[in-house]
Protein backbone atom coordinates (compact mmCIF):
# COMPACT_ATOMS: atom_id res chain seq x y z
CA UNK A 1 0.00 0.00 0.00
CA UNK A 2 1.22 3.48 -0.92
CA UNK A 3 1.00 6.45 1.46
CA UNK A 4 0.91 10.04 0.28
CA UNK A 5 1.40 11.20 3.85
CA UNK A 6 2.62 8.55 6.30
CA UNK A 7 2.45 10.88 9.29
CA UNK A 8 -1.21 11.63 8.61
CA UNK A 9 -1.93 7.92 8.13
CA UNK A 10 -0.27 7.11 11.45
CA UNK A 11 -2.34 9.81 13.17
CA UNK A 12 -5.59 8.50 11.68
CA UNK A 13 -4.85 4.91 12.67
CA UNK A 14 -4.03 6.07 16.18
CA UNK A 15 -7.47 7.65 16.56
CA UNK A 16 -9.66 5.46 14.35
CA UNK A 17 -8.00 2.09 15.08
CA UNK A 18 -6.45 -0.40 12.72
CA UNK A 19 -9.31 -2.91 12.93
CA UNK A 20 -12.08 -0.40 12.23
CA UNK A 21 -10.13 0.99 9.30
CA UNK A 22 -9.16 -2.39 7.86
CA UNK A 23 -12.71 -2.91 6.58
CA UNK A 24 -12.17 -0.02 4.19
CA UNK A 25 -8.96 -1.29 2.62
CA UNK A 26 -10.33 -4.81 2.24
CA UNK A 27 -11.64 -3.96 -1.28
CA UNK A 28 -8.08 -2.90 -2.19
CA UNK A 29 -6.68 -6.38 -1.53
CA UNK A 30 -5.72 -8.54 -4.50
CA UNK A 31 -5.36 -11.57 -2.24
CA UNK A 32 -7.65 -11.56 0.78
CA UNK A 33 -5.82 -14.47 2.44
CA UNK A 34 -2.23 -13.22 2.45
CA UNK A 35 -3.15 -10.29 2.40
CA UNK A 36 -1.65 -8.68 -0.70
CA UNK A 37 -2.76 -5.30 -2.00
CA UNK A 38 -3.62 -4.55 -5.60
CA UNK A 39 -1.01 -2.59 -7.59
CA UNK A 40 -1.21 1.13 -6.82
CA UNK A 41 -3.51 0.63 -3.81
CA UNK A 42 -3.31 3.72 -1.62
CA UNK A 43 -4.12 4.52 1.97
CA UNK A 44 -5.92 7.62 0.72
CA UNK A 45 -8.33 5.50 -1.37
CA UNK A 46 -9.25 3.54 1.76
CA UNK A 47 -9.67 6.76 3.74
CA UNK A 48 -11.99 8.12 1.04
CA UNK A 49 -14.17 5.03 1.47
CA UNK A 50 -14.15 5.66 5.21
CA UNK A 51 -15.27 9.28 4.70
CA UNK A 52 -17.93 8.23 2.19
CA UNK A 53 -19.30 5.69 4.65
CA UNK A 54 -19.34 8.23 7.47
CA UNK A 55 -21.36 10.70 5.38
CA UNK A 56 -23.65 7.93 4.14
CA UNK A 57 -24.47 6.89 7.71
CA UNK A 58 -25.35 10.48 8.61
CA UNK A 59 -27.67 10.68 5.60
CA UNK A 60 -29.35 7.40 6.57
CA UNK A 61 -29.85 8.41 10.21
CA UNK A 62 -31.44 11.71 9.11
CA UNK A 63 -33.85 9.81 6.85
CA UNK A 64 -34.73 7.23 9.49
CA UNK A 65 -35.49 9.99 12.00
CA UNK A 66 -38.32 11.25 9.77
CA UNK A 67 -39.62 7.72 9.30
CA UNK A 68 -39.54 6.96 13.03
CA UNK A 69 -41.43 10.15 13.93
CA UNK A 70 -44.12 9.30 11.38
CA UNK A 71 -44.52 5.73 12.63
CA UNK A 72 -44.87 6.95 16.23
CA UNK A 73 -47.77 9.16 15.23
CA UNK A 74 -49.55 6.55 13.10
CA UNK A 75 -49.35 3.91 15.83
CA UNK A 76 -50.59 6.28 18.53
CA UNK A 77 -53.46 7.55 16.37
CA UNK A 78 -54.70 4.26 14.92
CA UNK A 79 -54.52 2.23 18.12
CA UNK A 80 -55.83 4.95 20.44
CA UNK A 81 -58.86 5.60 18.25
CA UNK A 82 -59.57 1.89 17.75
CA UNK A 83 -59.10 0.92 21.43
CA UNK A 84 -58.17 3.64 23.93
CA UNK A 85 -55.20 5.79 24.89
CA UNK A 86 -53.78 3.05 27.15
CA UNK A 87 -53.91 0.23 24.59
CA UNK A 88 -50.27 -0.77 25.05
CA UNK A 89 -51.01 -1.99 28.59
CA UNK A 90 -53.74 -4.38 27.38
CA UNK A 91 -52.09 -7.79 26.94
CA UNK A 92 -55.15 -9.15 25.09
CA UNK A 93 -54.21 -7.00 22.08
CA UNK A 94 -50.91 -8.82 21.65
CA UNK A 95 -50.06 -12.24 20.24
CA UNK A 96 -47.34 -13.19 22.71
CA UNK A 97 -48.10 -12.28 26.32
CA UNK A 98 -44.53 -12.97 27.49
CA UNK A 99 -43.04 -10.71 24.81
CA UNK A 100 -45.61 -8.05 25.62
CA UNK A 101 -44.69 -8.15 29.30
CA UNK A 102 -41.00 -7.79 28.45
CA UNK A 103 -41.61 -4.92 26.00
CA UNK A 104 -43.88 -3.13 28.47
CA UNK A 105 -41.23 -3.39 31.21
CA UNK A 106 -38.68 -1.76 28.87
CA UNK A 107 -41.16 0.98 27.98
CA UNK A 108 -41.85 1.71 31.66
CA UNK A 109 -38.10 1.95 32.22
CA UNK A 110 -37.73 4.38 29.31
CA UNK A 111 -40.54 6.51 30.70
CA UNK A 112 -39.10 6.47 34.22
CA UNK A 113 -35.70 7.63 32.92
CA UNK A 114 -37.09 10.35 30.65
CA UNK A 115 -36.62 13.97 31.62
CA UNK A 116 -38.85 15.28 28.83
CA UNK A 117 -40.99 18.14 30.16
CA UNK A 118 -44.27 16.49 29.11
CA UNK A 119 -43.33 13.28 30.94
CA UNK A 120 -42.29 15.15 34.10
CA UNK A 121 -45.52 17.18 33.97
CA UNK A 122 -47.66 14.03 33.62
CA UNK A 123 -45.95 12.33 36.56
CA UNK A 124 -46.56 15.37 38.74
CA UNK A 125 -50.32 15.26 38.08
CA UNK A 126 -51.23 11.57 37.64
CA UNK A 127 -50.42 8.24 39.22
CA UNK A 128 -50.95 6.06 36.14
CA UNK A 129 -48.18 3.51 35.48
CA UNK A 130 -47.81 4.98 31.99
CA UNK A 131 -49.03 8.16 30.30
CA UNK A 132 -51.46 7.84 27.35
CA UNK A 133 -49.84 6.25 24.31
CA UNK A 134 -49.62 9.52 22.37
CA UNK A 135 -47.34 10.76 25.16
CA UNK A 136 -45.54 7.48 25.96
CA UNK A 137 -44.61 6.69 22.36
CA UNK A 138 -42.66 9.94 22.14
CA UNK A 139 -39.99 8.47 24.42
CA UNK A 140 -40.16 4.83 23.32
CA UNK A 141 -37.16 3.67 21.28
CA UNK A 142 -37.48 2.73 17.62
CA UNK A 143 -36.83 -0.85 18.68
CA UNK A 144 -39.71 -0.63 21.16
CA UNK A 145 -42.03 0.64 18.43
CA UNK A 146 -40.99 -2.24 16.19
CA UNK A 147 -41.57 -4.84 18.92
CA UNK A 148 -44.97 -3.40 19.80
CA UNK A 149 -46.14 -3.48 16.20
CA UNK A 150 -44.77 -6.95 15.47
CA UNK A 151 -46.54 -8.41 18.51
CA UNK A 152 -49.91 -6.77 17.83
CA UNK A 153 -52.78 -9.13 17.09
CA UNK A 154 -53.69 -9.09 13.41
CA UNK A 155 -56.65 -6.85 12.77
CA UNK A 156 -58.00 -3.63 11.30
CA UNK A 157 -55.89 -1.29 13.46
CA UNK A 158 -52.66 -3.10 12.57
CA UNK A 159 -53.54 -2.97 8.88
CA UNK A 160 -54.57 0.66 9.15
CA UNK A 161 -51.04 1.58 10.25
CA UNK A 162 -49.26 -0.37 7.52
CA UNK A 163 -51.68 0.88 4.84
CA UNK A 164 -50.56 4.46 5.51
CA UNK A 165 -47.29 3.33 3.92
CA UNK A 166 -48.90 1.17 1.24
CA UNK A 167 -47.59 -2.11 2.66
CA UNK A 168 -49.04 -5.34 4.00
CA UNK A 169 -48.68 -5.58 7.78
CA UNK A 170 -46.15 -8.43 7.67
CA UNK A 171 -43.97 -6.54 5.19
CA UNK A 172 -44.28 -3.33 7.20
CA UNK A 173 -43.26 -5.20 10.36
CA UNK A 174 -40.18 -6.67 8.67
CA UNK A 175 -39.18 -3.26 7.31
CA UNK A 176 -39.50 -1.69 10.76
CA UNK A 177 -37.26 -4.40 12.17
CA UNK A 178 -34.75 -3.72 9.40
CA UNK A 179 -34.84 0.03 10.00
CA UNK A 180 -34.04 -0.52 13.68
CA UNK A 181 -31.09 -2.75 12.72
CA UNK A 182 -29.84 -0.25 10.11
CA UNK A 183 -30.16 2.66 12.53
CA UNK A 184 -28.22 0.75 15.19
CA UNK A 185 -25.42 -0.09 12.74
CA UNK A 186 -25.14 3.56 11.72
CA UNK A 187 -25.50 4.94 15.25
CA UNK A 188 -22.60 2.76 16.42
CA UNK A 189 -20.44 4.04 13.53
CA UNK A 190 -20.08 0.57 12.02
CA UNK A 191 -19.18 0.09 8.35
CA UNK A 192 -22.33 0.22 6.24
CA UNK A 193 -21.51 1.08 2.63
CA UNK A 194 -20.90 -2.51 1.45
CA UNK A 195 -22.42 -4.38 4.39
CA UNK A 196 -24.33 -7.64 4.08
CA UNK A 197 -27.36 -6.97 6.27
CA UNK A 198 -28.11 -9.58 8.94
CA UNK A 199 -31.77 -8.56 9.21
CA UNK A 200 -33.39 -9.24 5.84
CA UNK A 201 -36.67 -7.42 5.11
CA UNK A 202 -39.42 -8.99 3.04
CA UNK A 203 -39.86 -8.08 -0.61
CA UNK A 204 -43.47 -6.82 -0.98
CA UNK A 205 -45.76 -8.49 -3.48
CA UNK A 206 -47.65 -5.23 -3.85
CA UNK A 207 -47.18 -1.62 -2.76
CA UNK A 208 -49.50 1.37 -3.07
CA UNK A 209 -46.57 3.61 -3.96
CA UNK A 210 -43.69 3.36 -6.43
CA UNK A 211 -41.30 0.56 -5.51
CA UNK A 212 -38.57 -1.49 -7.18
CA UNK A 213 -39.62 -3.39 -10.28
CA UNK A 214 -36.63 -5.74 -10.27
CA UNK A 215 -37.65 -8.65 -8.04
CA UNK A 216 -34.24 -10.32 -8.32
CA UNK A 217 -32.60 -7.67 -6.14
CA UNK A 218 -30.96 -9.04 -3.00
CA UNK A 219 -32.71 -7.84 0.14
CA UNK A 220 -29.57 -7.95 2.30
CA UNK A 221 -27.52 -5.28 0.56
CA UNK A 222 -27.12 -1.54 1.07
CA UNK A 223 -29.03 -0.76 -2.14
CA UNK A 224 -32.15 -2.46 -0.80
CA UNK A 225 -31.87 -0.59 2.52
CA UNK A 226 -31.51 2.74 0.70
CA UNK A 227 -34.48 1.87 -1.50
CA UNK A 228 -36.67 1.17 1.55
CA UNK A 229 -35.70 4.50 3.10
CA UNK A 230 -36.38 6.33 -0.18
CA UNK A 231 -39.78 4.60 -0.49
CA UNK A 232 -40.81 5.74 2.99
CA UNK A 233 -39.49 9.28 2.58
CA UNK A 234 -41.48 9.69 -0.63
CA UNK A 235 -44.58 9.15 1.56
CA UNK A 236 -43.75 10.94 4.81
CA UNK A 237 -41.76 13.85 3.35
CA UNK A 238 -42.34 14.21 -0.43
CA UNK A 239 -40.03 17.25 -0.60
CA UNK A 240 -37.10 15.36 0.91
CA UNK A 241 -33.56 15.75 -0.39
CA UNK A 242 -32.43 12.17 0.35
CA UNK A 243 -31.96 11.13 -3.27
CA UNK A 244 -30.31 14.43 -4.23
CA UNK A 245 -27.91 14.26 -1.30
CA UNK A 246 -27.04 10.64 -2.13
CA UNK A 247 -26.29 11.60 -5.72
CA UNK A 248 -24.08 14.43 -4.47
CA UNK A 249 -22.29 11.97 -2.20
CA UNK A 250 -21.55 9.64 -5.11
CA UNK A 251 -20.30 12.61 -7.14
CA UNK A 252 -18.04 13.66 -4.26
CA UNK A 253 -16.54 10.15 -4.05
CA UNK A 254 -16.58 8.90 -7.67
CA UNK A 255 -14.36 5.89 -6.93
CA UNK A 256 -16.95 4.23 -4.69
CA UNK A 257 -18.01 0.93 -6.24
CA UNK A 258 -21.81 0.89 -6.28
CA UNK A 259 -21.91 -2.76 -7.26
CA UNK A 260 -20.29 -3.56 -3.90
CA UNK A 261 -23.34 -1.91 -2.34
CA UNK A 262 -25.72 -4.13 -4.31
CA UNK A 263 -26.67 -1.51 -6.92
CA UNK A 264 -27.67 -3.24 -10.18
CA UNK A 265 -26.29 -1.90 -13.45
CA UNK A 266 -29.68 -0.46 -14.45
CA UNK A 267 -30.66 0.93 -11.05
CA UNK A 268 -31.01 4.46 -12.45
CA UNK A 269 -33.96 3.44 -14.67
CA UNK A 270 -35.97 2.16 -11.71
CA UNK A 271 -39.04 4.44 -11.31
CA UNK A 272 -38.28 4.69 -7.59
CA UNK A 273 -34.85 6.18 -8.32
CA UNK A 274 -35.74 8.40 -11.28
Amino acid sequence: MFFADEAKAAHLLKHISYYRFSGYWYPLLANKQEPVFKPNATFEAAFNLYKFDRELRKLIIAGLEKIEVSVRLQMAYALSTTYDAFWMEDSSLFSDVVKHKSTLAKIKDEVSRSDEEFIVSFKSKYSNPLPPSFITLEVVSFGGLSRLYENLQAGLAKRQISQVYGLADKVFSSWLHSFVYIRNVCAHHARFWNRWLQIQPLFPRHTDYVWLTDREIKNNRTYYALSMILYFLNIVNPNHSFKKRLEELFAKYPNVDRTAMGFPADWHIEPLWK
